[in-house]
């Protein structure tokens, strides 16, 4: 199982990459939005903002998330290390419920140009 630690280096990878994203998925990841991803096997939550083409986590906090993010996010702890590290298929994660994504349909249909 990986730990807290380990899911915060894996968001920060993440939002590395969306940094260095080019073409469609450069716009997609320079949207201005609340964000929250809850680690569902070790009820944490990291909570920030998509800002600047990257992810700032400003809190994390126990639980499930405390606010309503515009774009929530939902996943085992080594899930999320396997989609960063491009060893889990986003879409097939998705779609079989091991990744849970909630956000507006304008934001579902810009966000899918990053997978």
């Amino acid at each position: 199982m990986a730990t807290t630690e380990e899911c915060r280096a894996a968001l920060e990878k993440l939002s590395d990459n969306m940094q260095r994203a080019e073409g469609n998925a450069r716009a997609a990841a320079a949207l201005e939005r609340s964000v929250s991803c809850h680690i569902t096997d070790l009820d944490v939550t990291f909570a920030g903002r998509m800002t600047g083409g990257r992810i700032e986590v400003h809190e994390t906090l126990q639980g499930p998330p405390h606010e309503k993010a515009q774009i929530r996010l939902g996943m085992a702890g080594d899930d999320l290390v396997a989609l960063v590290d491009g060893r889990l298929n986003f879409a097939k994660a998705w779609g079989s419920g091991r990744v849970k994504l909630h956000a507006g349909l304008r934001d579902l249909l810009v966000l899918r140009k990053l997978l």
